[in-house]
């Protein structure tokens, strides 16, 4: 279901709202197609994927307490803990102690596991990079900004639909 924006906001321009109908049908394609691949790369390392998706946000954010690996993946703390359990047995992750802190504990990622996941991302890598060579410094300025707040915006909607 494609909804027309023309009316959601007053002084549009003619044909505005086929554009931005379109563009928003287009994110949502962006965003299958990345659940696809999330599913897929998932499937290839032998993981679900909501332990793949907690196994690159401790790639990207770091070190994390299982709380705060709960708030950012939206999980349950009780299913953090069997998402770290088996990232731990797969030799993924490493339960560690906080040192001022003892009854604190931080999921790090294993250096290991970067480094034999990351190839697997190398072909991506490269459409990307081929894809990227088509636009400007500036266009590409431009869309990073986009995707940035299109992001911010997809997080506080999905935290309104998870209150």
């Amino acid at each position: 279901m494609t909804q027309d924006l023309s009316s959601a906001r007053p002084g549009h321009r003619e044909g505005e709202g086929e554009t931005r109908a379109a563009l928003l049908l287009a994110l949502r394609e962006m965003s299958g197609a990345s659940v696809l691949f999330s599913q897929a790369m998932a499937t290839r390392l032998g993981m679900t994927t909501s332990d793949l998706e907690c196994l690159s946000l401790l790639i990207t954010e770091g070190s994390m307490t299982a709380g705060e690996l709960a708030e950012a993946s939206g999980l349950s703390t009780g299913a953090i803990t069997g998402v770290i359990d088996r990232l731990e047995a797969a030799g993924h992750a490493v339960r560690q102690r906080d040192t001022t802190d003892r009854r604190r504990v931080h999921v790090l990622p294993r250096q290991e596991s970067i480094a034999t996941i990351a190839p697997m991302f190398g072909s991506m890598v490269v459409s990307m990079s081929a894809l990227f060579d088509r636009y400007s410094d500036d266009q590409l300025a431009l869309v990073l900004a986009f995707c940035r707040q299109a992001t911010e915006a997809t997080r506080e909607e999905t935290h309104r639909l998870r209150e």
